[in-house]
């Protein structure tokens, strides 16, 4: 039993989905399951998100309506090395504690090679979860020896298809081969047409057994797809053959002269599979950055145990563990450096080619390559628990999403297959009873035509295939899309609004200005620093940082003391001195020394001028502020030159927010904003009606970022801010807004393409199947370089139909692996 919470989801390979009609019947056929609440079926990923109700589900109910829709459930296998096991009885307790884990289908122990065979649903069952029940019945896992993997992508189902269309066109250019070069009949020296039948028959059923397969499936639940269409329409030609081979020269056929149309099944069978092995290939590029993402985590870590290395599998990593990595190694886990410093290359989890300087401290992140020295971590974070798992995990999500505008094309494609066969059907009574003679030879074969030229494939793929490529180009670059929706919806924005502090700033306030009077630099700083060490400001501790950044050395103070709306004072070198502000100089009466202009014209900057008294006299000015970050200013640049409307939001004055506004350049400033009205600003701004993307980082951000069209977090800030964010910046770079969006419109345009070739192909190409161009040409008049198209009268050669049909999916996606060459602009 799968016992769920209310927002658990499962994901579910699919096996057998060949076009948009499938998606909605797997859907509907889960749906149906009592327990489920939602279903999104992808037929690029070839996945079915099942989102459960608080409740038990039996997870076999889910498979078993998926097998009774006609298609099938992708599992994996996996090789366990188990120990401890002696004897027969032990292979059945193994049996038995690996079967009760929850997305076992089955677990076969050989006791002498000491291996356990399991079956199981990715993305329901878990290694981790196999281990624990082995372990828990009293024996041990030793090692996972291999995967194999199979699914609809795996090599060996592609070979399969290889062979197989290989197969059958090889037999069909036999076929033509006797039918249409002069002198080929006399090298058999039997009736020619019971070799073709021969030939055309295990084509028919061995290499097109998976249509007849899927179209059973369907017509069990009262539905149609297009494996419906290709076995409906070969099995038309075949059989016609058939009947030709057995009964041609009787009464059936009233002595007409008739043809065989076994070449038209096998080519066609042959050219469909030839697009589903294209299309499956163009599949798999297309989930290449899923790949290239998880074939980056390093299998073995090397940790220290009892003062000694030891090189482990990377599943025995365990957080707390202490893991060394050497130069060029990959860090195996995400953790804290204890000892050591390096640089590590983090472009894989940001999308920045720069090294980054790690000391001890420094977070590191699993799959990042250490480049230069060594360093020893603690794994704070293993398995599902990593970033890089964290980001594969929300990819998938993305890529098993379901975009707003796909749901015109499955409306369509609902309806689609079975007007597609109401067409044929039409098609063939018309020119039976009009068509050129013998009508009921164009009557079958315009039938054909119309049956195999329809392409559901295209359709259902057009918006799957572009999000796919999409969310995988973005997880790339370091901008991790939660949702198809959301890629849709970020290329209809027209404001970003951007959150001051954290976002537009490093959100920790610095030491940007020392002015001096009394005193030189280097000597305030030393003072004001060695008296703000006692203090728990955070402008006070931005004044320490910047000294021990210049290695100052402080000295001791006396007589330490915060005042509250002031500042503090404190005796330094046997002598009072005062940090704070003007109110505070005024009450000591200490003598200004000509710089309250100075500090006027900081606080017009939106700096925090701090006036350093000593000896009757300010001595000095130490002005901190919350500095931008170095990007911020051609990162809003670049939305503008988007077309968006930045608006920053901020709690600061007014005066402090348009300091930083003219810096800035952004088209508006709303300040002075409390925490919890940054939601009812957004708000307002949609009231003008204009699409809003909100960016932020803190927990205060995230009504915010839930009200607004896109919520777009910053990777540096809070998990609160990134789980109610539709996008997320890995790398704390505002450029990132601009990237996005820019994505989400290549996405939409692409999205766009694909579905306008999709109806424009069928649009246009089933009417000239059906044979509307026959009126022009019903005089035989059809040009000669065209008559291998259309024939004599006009109507379009099957063969050929099929050949259309399966360049019509492998275009969609092949437009939509286009978006691998979407350049990222950086800053």
């Amino acid at each position: 039993m799968v016992t769920s919470t209310d927002d658990q989801k499962l994901t579910i390979p699919i096996k057998g989905m060949t076009c948009a009609s499938c998606v909605s019947h797997v859907a509907g056929a889960l749906e149906e399951v009592p327990g489920v609440d939602e279903v999104n079926v992808n037929l690029a990923t070839e996945k079915a998100t099942v989102g459960l109700l608080k409740n038990e589900v039996d997870l076999d109910s889910l498979i078993d309506a998926v097998e009774d829709a006609g298609y099938g459930v992708g599992t994996e296998k996996v090789i366990l090395a188990v120990g401890n096991m002696t004897c027969a009885s032990c292979v059945g307790h193994v049996e038995k504690a690996l079967a009760s884990v929850q997305g076992v289908r089955s677990a076969n122990v050989n006791l002498a090679t000491e291996r356990a065979t399991i079956e199981y649903v990715p993305g329901v069952a878990g290694i981790s979860a196999m281990r624990h029940a082995v372990e828990d019945s009293g024996y041990t896992v030793i090692t996972v020896v291999g995967d194999e993997h199979d699914d609809a992508a795996t090599p060996k189902d592609a070979l399969v298809l290889r062979s197989k269309f290989t197969a059958s066109l090889v037999v069909a250019g036999v076929i033509m081969a006797f039918m249409f070069i002069p002198g080929a009949m006399r090298l058999v020296p039997f009736e020619l047409n019971y070799l073709l039948l021969a030939l055309a028959t295990p084509i028919q059923f061995w290499a097109g057994r998976q249509f007849y397969r899927g179209a059973w499936g369907a017509l069990k639940h009262g539905t149609s797809n297009m494996n419906t269409l290709i076995a409906v329409g070969t099995s038309v030609a075949f059989f016609y053959s058939v009947a030709v081979t057995l009964f041609a020269g009787t009464s059936f056929f009233q002595g007409q002269d008739v043809e065989t149309f076994f070449d038209t099944s096998t080519a066609i069978i042959g050219l469909v599979l030839l697009g589903k092995y294209l299309e499956a290939r163009a599949k798999s590029r297309a989930s290449n950055a899923i790949k290239s993402l998880m074939g980056m985590q390093p299998k073995t870590a090397r940790v220290i145990r009892d003062g000694a290395d030891v090189e482990i599998s990377i599943e025995d990593l365990e957080v707390g563990d202490l893991v060394l990595v050497r130069p060029g190694e990959r860090v195996p886990v995400d953790g804290v450096i204890t000892e050591g410093s390096s640089t590590v290359d983090e472009s894989m989890l940001t999308g920045e080619s720069l090294p980054v300087e790690k000391t001890a401290g420094s977070e590191v992140f699993g799959a990042t390559v250490n480049t230069t020295g060594s360093f020893t971590f603690q794994a704070k974070s293993v398995g599902r628990d990593t970033m890089l798992s964290q980001i594969v995990r929300l990819v998938e999500e993305a890529q098993g999403s379901k975009a707003p505008i796909q749901r015109t094309a499955d409306l369509i494609a609902a309806y689609f297959v079975p007007a597609v066969i109401g067409v044929a059907a039409l098609t063939f009574a018309v020119w039976l009873a009009l068509g050129p003679s013998p009508s009921y030879v164009h009557a079958i074969l315009t039938a054909v035509a119309v049956l195999i030229i329809a392409c559901p494939c295209a359709m259902g793929l057009a918006t799957p295939a572009a999000i796919m490529v999409g969310t995988g180009k973005g997880a790339e670059s370091g901008i991790l899309i939660r949702s198809a929706a959301a890629l849709e919806r970020a290329h209809k924005v027209q404001v970003v609004v951007l959150d001051k502090t954290g976002t537009l700033t490093v959100g920790k306030p610095s030491v940007t200005d020392i002015v001096e009077g009394g005193m030189n630099e280097t000597e305030l700083l030393t003072l004001a620093a060695s008296v703000e060490r006692s203090s728990e400001h955070p402008l006070g501790q931005a004044i320490v940082d910047a000294a021990r950044e210049r290695q100052l050395q402080l000295v001791d103070v006396r007589d330490f003391n915060a005042l509250p709306g002031f500042g503090v004072k404190a005796e330094v070198n046997g002598a009072t001195l005062s940090l704070g502000n003007l109110a505070l100089m005024q009450q000591d009466g200490l003598h200004l020394n000509g710089l309250e202009a100075k500090a006027q014209e900081l606080s017009s900057q939106g700096k925090t001028a701090m006036f350093v008294g000593s000896k009757g006299e300010v001595q000095g000015i130490i002005a901190v502020a919350d500095t931008l970050r170095p990007e911020s200013r051609n990162a809003v640049k670049a939305m503008r030159a988007q077309g968006l409307e930045v608006v920053m939001l901020t709690g600061d004055n007014e005066r402090t927010a348009n300091a930083i506004a003219a810096l800035l350049d952004v088209d508006r400033v709303v300040a002075e904003v409390l925490p919890g009205d940054k939601a009812e600003q957004i708000r307002a701004i949609q009231a003008e009606g204009k699409a809003v993307a909100m960016v932020g980082d803190g927990i205060n951000d995230a009504p915010a970022l839930a009200q607004a069209d896109v919520g777009i977090a910053i990777g540096t800030g809070t998990d609160v801010a990134m789980e109610a964010a539709d996008i997320t910046l890995v790398r704390a770079d505002l450029h990132g807004v601009s990237t996005a969006i820019s994505l989400s419109k290549a996405t939409m345009r692409t999205i766009k393409q694909n579905l306008f070739w999709a109806f424009a192909y069928n649009v246009a190409l089933i009417p000239i199947a059906a044979g509307v161009l026959f009126p022009l040409f019903s005089d035989g008049s059809v040009p000669t370089a065209l008559r291998p198209i259309l024939g004599e009268f006009g109507f379009l050669n099957p063969i050929l139909a099929a050949g259309a049909m399966a360049i019509s999916s492998v275009t969609v996606l092949t437009n939509s692996l286009r978006l691998r060459r979407f350049k990222v602009k950086s800053g």
